[in-house]
């Protein structure tokens, strides 16, 4: 069971030690819970915008709610939340089935017995039996990672592809929900240290995976926002959506500054929603495949 979280909305005015002071409105934060006060609540303000020499504090208009923490700095959810709590596994992937429909358009995988329980007996004894099966399916199937070598004829494939490029890298997750613009630019990435890390994007657009709508106006990753991942050093970039880019746009920038820098791809995750803005570890690994280019993974999360 995930535990409900929580923000707060205010207006606030911070007057300063040395002269002046600063006004905002409709202003959001992370919180502790239901039942967190005014003084606690500016506090969080001051923190978050790293404010000094701050001298009173005015937090006025208050409403909370429930909304998963998207991070404020020094907020509930900045630290490392293994601290005092039960490990957690998380699934982040979608389960395969037959049939099943990834991007609209392209075929479903395919399930076939190579060898049925009842014609294995033949070969073992006392009621033994086995089954063996096949899959047809293709590498862009679920929840599945893009490599260069998907983009760039000379990039690396699944074969090449660096374990610590994929497996228990710091996870941040970047909380873009009930946001007006479809697509997750720079400005919205710049307050998180990405360097090393897994960045996770948090849309929401999973809600229609498996629907034709799930390509309606879907949330993406503009060319700015990849541009600034890439020049920040981000380990890896996944989003729960059914591109990284606008799948209007035919030049597929993302993709393209992404893959050119060498980080991969995660593609259709799910289950953002669970995992916490800082201290998680992030696994998206997939099988060595030799001139390939993006196959499923079990993405998942630990802290």
């Amino acid at each position: 069971m995930v535990e409900q979280q929580f923000r707060a909305q205010f207006d606030a005015r911070v007057t300063f030690a040395n002269g002046g002071h600063l006004e905002v409105a409709d202003f959001r934060v992370d919180v502790p819970g239901a039942d967190v006060t005014a003084t606690e609540i500016g506090h969080l303000f001051v923190a978050s915008l790293g404010l000094l020499m701050s001298d009173e504090v005015a937090i006025t208009n208050v409403r909370v709610f429930p909304e998963a923490h998207k991070g404020t700095r020094a907020g509930p959810s900045a630290n490392d939340p293994a601290s005092g709590h039960r490990r957690r596994l998380v699934e982040l992937n979608h389960v395969i089935h037959p049939g099943m429909t990834t991007y609209p358009g392209l075929p479903g995988p395919e399930l076939m017995p190579h060898l049925t329980r009842e014609d294995s007996r033949a070969s073992y004894t006392g009621g033994t039996e086995f089954a063996i099966d096949r899959i047809a399916l293709l590498g862009n199937t679920g929840t599945y990672l893009d490599t260069p070598f998907h983009r760039f004829a000379g990039g690396d494939d699944l074969g090449v592809l660096a374990l610590e490029r994929v497996a228990d890298l710091p996870a941040v997750v970047v909380r873009a929900t009930g946001s007006a613009k479809r697509g997750v630019d720079a400005a919205q990435l710049t307050p998180f240290d990405v360097r090393g890390k897994a960045v996770l994007l948090h849309t929401g657009g999973d809600v229609n995976f498996g629907r034709p709508e799930y390509a309606d106006d879907a949330p993406f990753l503009t060319d700015a926002g990849a541009r600034h991942l890439a020049e920040q050093g981000a380990a890896l970039v996944g989003i729960d959506s059914i591109n990284i880019d606008d799948i209007d746009d035919k030049a597929r920038p993302a993709h393209t500054v992404l893959l050119a820098a060498g980080i991969p791809i995660v593609e259709h995750l799910t289950g953002l929603d669970q995992v916490p803005p800082h201290g998680a570890r992030f696994t998206a690994a997939p099988p060595r495949l030799a001139q390939l280019g993006t196959f499923p993974v079990r993405a998942f999360a630990v802290w």
